[in-house]
């Protein structure tokens, strides 16, 4: 494929997006409907990456279309709690929301397919399976069920384990730990033997704090130093086992979604892929930076013991294959995104992970120059 051709038409990343800004907006301006909506987001303004995603995501539809249509976007708890966004979407209290399908395990845990599994794959996996593996198809059934559409926008890249005021040093620190963790994950730390809490970013610090709980995981280095953890728990474990590529989804009103023409469908679609790109790519620009100075302000970082991720995997596959047996809808996602992770992850040992860990050890030797 020729270098230009290739420029001119690629999607991935945003590129579509791009092509769709500049020539489709004339089209649209001259021939849609002029719409005002609303969008309640899971998530704090202090928090410019996650938030901001919310934010580019609705911009973008605005200059897609020529202000035709516009999308007002509303931080956690300014219409409801960061918690209930996929709730005042399913009945219609705003037309759009953006959060994560984690957030919502107790309607039904195959939400969490939307966000991530612990153990499951990473960024770029997640998109690839939501895109050419059936997860979009596949999910689009689930969401149906609460009159909603689910479209990926952003992700976060791998998270950090988060930030604990005692050390853990095998499987018996986890039990009793009262841990502020999300979703499918904190049924994991259940099995452990923690108690899970599942508390909205804008709430952890005064929990933390008071001593509510014990241990906090959020996102990374970026935005756990702007939320201010590392003044209270000097313990910052790594990875995240739970969130090894956790998607944020735009969330839309069914019988919105509908209604609206096709040509600002696509502009939804292209506006939420050029979020997501900017997310993920900005995380990845800022976090290194953040890391450094939460280690010269005294940060304690380790990792997790080997004996504490083989506990946490373990537990992980004994809890999939107990909802698997209760919940059908979570079966049929699970044997459809099981394979794939695992052959991603073949895929992934041949190429990725050797240049990577090539590059890790130079970096190490302080050979990179």
């Amino acid at each position: 494929m020729q270098r230009r051709k290739f420029l001119r038409t690629a999607g991935i990343g945003g590129g579509a997006a791009v092509v769709a800004s500049t020539v489709a907006a004339p089209a649209i301006a001259q021939s849609m409907p002029e719409l005002k909506w609303r969008l309640a987001s899971s998530f704090p303004k202090s928090l410019d990456t996650l938030y901001g995603a919310g934010e580019n995501f609705t911009k973008f539809i605005g200059e897609m279309t020529d202000n035709k249509f516009q999308v007002r976007i509303f931080a956690s708890g300014e219409i409801v709690p960061g918690l209930q966004v996929l709730d005042a979407v399913q009945n219609g209290t705003v037309e759009m929301g953006h959060s994560a399908g984690t957030y919502y395990i107790g309607k039904d845990p195959t939400l969490a397919f939307d966000t991530t599994l612990p153990f499951g794959m990473n960024a770029r996996q997640q998109e690839a399976w939501m895109n050419w593996g059936g997860g979009k198809e596949l999910l689009g059934e689930v969401y149906k069920d609460y009159n909603t559409i689910s479209i990926p926008c952003g992700n976060t890249g791998a998270q950090m384990g988060g930030w604990f005021r005692k050390e853990i040093k095998t499987p018996e620190d986890m039990k009793g730990l009262k841990f502020r963790i999300a979703g499918i994950a904190g049924m994991v730390c259940a099995k452990l033997g923690s108690v899970p809490q599942q508390i909205a970013g804008g709430d952890i610090y005064p929990a933390l704090e008071k001593g509510t709980i014990d241990a906090a995981e959020w996102v990374g280095p970026y935005d756990d130093q702007k939320l201010g953890f590392n003044k209270i728990a000097p313990y910052y474990y790594y990875p995240g086992w739970w969130e090894g590529g956790p998607q944020t989804s735009a969330y839309i009103n069914l019988q919105k979604w509908n209604e609206l023409p096709k040509g600002y469908q696509s502009v939804i679609q292209s506006a939420a892929a050029r979020a997501q790109a900017i997310m993920l790519s900005k995380y990845d620009a800022e976090n290194p930076k953040a890391l450094r100075e939460l280690m010269a302000a005294g940060t304690k970082l380790l990792p997790f013991p080997q004996s504490v991720m083989e506990a946490a995997f373990n537990a992980s596959n004994e809890l999939y294959a107990e909802i698997s047996a209760k919940n059908p809808k979570f079966k049929k996602v699970y044997e459809n995104w099981k394979p794939f992770r695992n052959e991603e992850i073949l895929w992934f040992r041949v190429a990725e992970f050797t240049f990577d860990s090539f590059m890790a050890r130079q970096s190490a030797a302080n050979k990179l120059g």
